[in-house]
């Protein structure tokens, strides 16, 4: 029998800590935006176009988290994410230096309001982005329920230099030529990418695009129609509100997971 003074008790576990997982892989594209990826944990669960907290940890022994945006879609084996660099900021200044067999902390809960359950029925979905804003559509359009639900999926991709466009060109081509995927995308999925610093096949900011009436001449279809479209929007915080009023202007209901509507903005994007 043990006795009470040689006894020991476990240190108890936090459940919602964050894991420890692997980086597999990290591709830099421009000195401002890179992608990496992760080993996923067999209990993670998420629905395409949600967001969760990763990190590092720091000298104090406090982890550092912020909210990403999960790049690959639920059904993929590892986890992308797709990330800004910002030299002095407190995660992604040791962030971007990360390499394969490095660690990563990943939260537990997942959340977000750009998923289909936010939305209603519709025809045609848009997923309006900027810079890293694109991420939550890189998971949604790998995603064969997208393509179930919608007839038409358009992306929209707005940066200020054409070189930061290239994941949003990779991640589209790459869905349209995959051994599965591919089948159901063909003739569903188009991107509209434009630039607002360089000169572009398309230029200028979504909103103005939007407003002349050029974003839906280029692409021939009709202007927003609360019957037949539905809209996502996750980009900077300006470019956001802007795009969120240009919905109501044109007749559509922000949308959550509580009460889905036409359109869903996601106010909680770092980067």
């Amino acid at each position: 029998m043990t006795s009470a003074s040689t006894e020991t008790t476990a240190p108890r576990v936090n459940p919602n800590a964050p894991t420890e997982e692997t980086v597999l892989s990290v591709h830099h594209y421009t000195d401002r935006l890179f992608k990496f990826r992760l080993t996923r944990p067999a209990s993670f669960r998420f629905r395409s176009g949600e967001f969760i907290m990763i990190g590092l940890p720091r000298d104090d022994g406090k982890p550092i988290l912020r909210a990403y945006s999960v790049a690959s879609p639920s059904w993929d084996e590892e986890l992308e994410f797709y990330s800004i660099k910002v030299q002095d900021g407190p995660l992604t200044s040791r962030l971007q230096k990360i390499q394969p067999g490095d660690k990563v902390l990943l939260g537990k809960k997942p959340t977000g309001t750009l998923v289909h359950d936010a939305l209603v029925p519709g025809k045609r979905l848009w997923c309006f982005s900027t810079g890293t804003g694109f991420a939550p559509f890189a998971s949604i359009v790998r995603d064969p329920e997208t393509y179930e639900k919608f007839e038409e999926v358009i992306v929209t991709h707005t940066c200020r230099d054409v070189a930061e466009l290239a994941y949003s060109r990779e991640v589209v081509d790459e869905t349209l030529n995959h051994e599965f995927l591919g089948e159901l995308a063909q003739g569903k999925l188009r991107r509209y990418a434009t630039c607002t610093r360089e000169a572009y096949e398309h230029s200028g900011r979504p909103t103005d695009l939007i407003r002349s009436g050029k974003l839906f001449e280029d692409l021939g279809v009709p202007p927003l129609d609360p019957a037949v479209d539905r809209a996502m929007i996750c980009g900077s915080m300006p470019m956001t509100l802007e795009l969120k009023q240009l919905m109501l202007e044109a007749g559509l209901t922000e949308g959550s997971n509580a009460a889905p509507a036409e359109f869903v903005i996601e106010k909680a994007f770092v980067g």
